[in-house]
Order: C-alpha cells, then sequence, then structure tokens
C-alpha cells in the first residue's frame, strides 16, 4: 500500500489560492474534490486529488 499525503485545509487554501468559502462552494457545486474524515472535527484532502484539480484547471485555460 502507498502512502499518501493529506492535506489540511490551510495547506489546501495555499495550493489552491481559494479561500476558505469558496473552497466549500466548489465542494458543494462538485467542482472540487471532496474532503476526507480524519478526526472528529477534522478533515483533509489527499494531495493527488488537489493535484489532479489543478491540472483540469491548468487544462481548461490551455483549451
Amino acid at each position: 500500500m502507498d502512502v499518501q499525503t493529506i492535506l489540511r485545509r490551510d495547506a489546501v487554501e495555499r495550493i489552491s489560492g481559494l479561500p476558505r468559502s469558496t473552497l466549500y462552494a466548489k465542494i458543494a457545486s462538485g467542482e472540487f474534490p471532496r474532503p476526507i474524515k480524519i478526526g472528529v472535527r477534522s478533515v483533509g484532502w489527499l494531495e493527488q486529488d488537489v493535484a489532479a484539480w489543478q491540472a483540469r484547471c491548468i487544462g481548461a485555460r490551455a483549451a
């Protein structure tokens, strides 16, 4: 099994450039990957999911 990096919200905000409210709006509309629950009150995103989202954004820009 491969170890995967889980990014917390502050890291996802930095990487994506999206503020929290926009991030959650995009999650609700299906435009951004859903987080995974990593604790009772904490969530995170798989780094590979965020990277795939970035790649789609870059691909859309090029199209």
